[in-house]
């Protein structure tokens, strides 16, 4: 609670999903003086701006979580602004933060810069043994840049720039557009409305094969603020469940929970993604003494309840 208490925050993101949910437990913790830098007046591509917020902020700890983020879908329509977007924010919120003197840089990476074909559990080792799966490629290098970042500037300038390798994330409040979702709730979303029309049946893409592994929302913000407490190192860290399940099983897991009765149908010509994926979250425990609490099936309960509670119907 101390640590929080009179510091300065900044919170790229703050009022998304991820955002939100770290915002709210800096405020848990007695943090009072915690700036978000909405898109609308702050757009962080531009050097200016960023500029701008630094010197009104003067930030001790910059938590870096704002991001262009989608499926596989909008990863393939949308490969140069994943890149761009995601790289250009980070590298220059980055740099100023340096400038600025900021004291702690947390930078949030992702799973997608894992190599396509890695051992499981994926262990930070791992991270620069292959390129990563294609669909997500650009987004994921976009994201990994900041490690090279983080690690080059603490050699040079002694900056103390962290960087967390998450999961895929879900829970209340989450996506639930289906041009941009990730999986869970567009399970979530397919199955409720399919349930409602009628529908004997719904299409999901691939085969159903690929494993992932999940992070309830508020176990990911828990993580990032033990991160941002008490590690300081130059390697990055996973945060993670360490539990695997196939999609196949997924799927039937939240037609289960939403009780819609139809047949799931898997479009084979469609793109799988990345074949398996699952962490190794030892590092994370050891070094800050994080542990996922949430367990996948009573996640998916609260956050399936939360879409049919607050989505908008015709």
């Amino acid at each position: 609670m101390s640590f929080w208490r009179d510091k300065a925050i900044v919170v790229t993101g703050g009022a998304g999903f991820l955002g939100s949910a770290v915002v709210h437990k800096l405020r848990e913790r007695g943090c009072e003086n915690v700036f978000i830098p909405r898109s609308k007046d702050y757009d962080l591509r531009d050097q200016q701006t960023i500029i701008r917020f630094y010197e009104k902020t003067r930030p001790e700890i910059v938590i870096h979580l704002a991001a262009v983020v989608g499926g596989i879908g909008a990863n393939q329509a949308n490969p140069g602004n994943f890149f761009y977007d995601n790289a250009i924010m980070g590298i220059q919120l980055m740099e100023y933060a340096r400038q600025f003197g900021v004291a702690k840089f947390v930078a949030l990476g992702t799973v997608c810069a894992y190599p396509k074909f890695t051992s499981i559990p994926f262990r930070e080792e791992d991270l620069w043994n292959g390129y990563p799966e294609e669909t997500n490629a650009p987004y994921g290098l976009a994201k990994k840049m900041l490690l090279v970042q983080a690690q080059a500037y603490r050699a040079q300038y002694g900056f103390n720039a962290i960087y967390l390798l998450p999961v895929n994330l879900y829970g209340p409040r989450d996506n639930f557009d289906l041009e941009a979702s990730h999986v869970i709730p567009a399970l979530i979303r397919k199955c409720v409305e399919a349930k409602e029309a009628g529908q004997r049946q719904i299409v999901l893409w691939g085969d159903g094969s690929p494993t992932r592994e999940f992070l309830y929302i508020d176990d990911a913000a828990e993580g990032i603020l033990l991160a941002a407490e008490k590690y300081d190192g130059e390697e990055p860290v996973n945060l993670g469940t360490g539990e695997e399940i196939s999609i196949r099983d997924l799927a039937d897991l939240i037609a289960a929970e939403v009780q819609y009765t139809g047949e799931l149908v898997w479009d084979k010509t469609r793109p799988n993604g990345q074949p398996r994926r699952c962490l190794d979250a030892t590092k994370a425990k050891t070094l800050f003494g994080f542990q996922a609490k949430w367990r996948l099936r009573d996640g998916i309960t609260k956050t399936a309840d939360w879409y049919i509670r607050n989505r908008i119907t015709p």
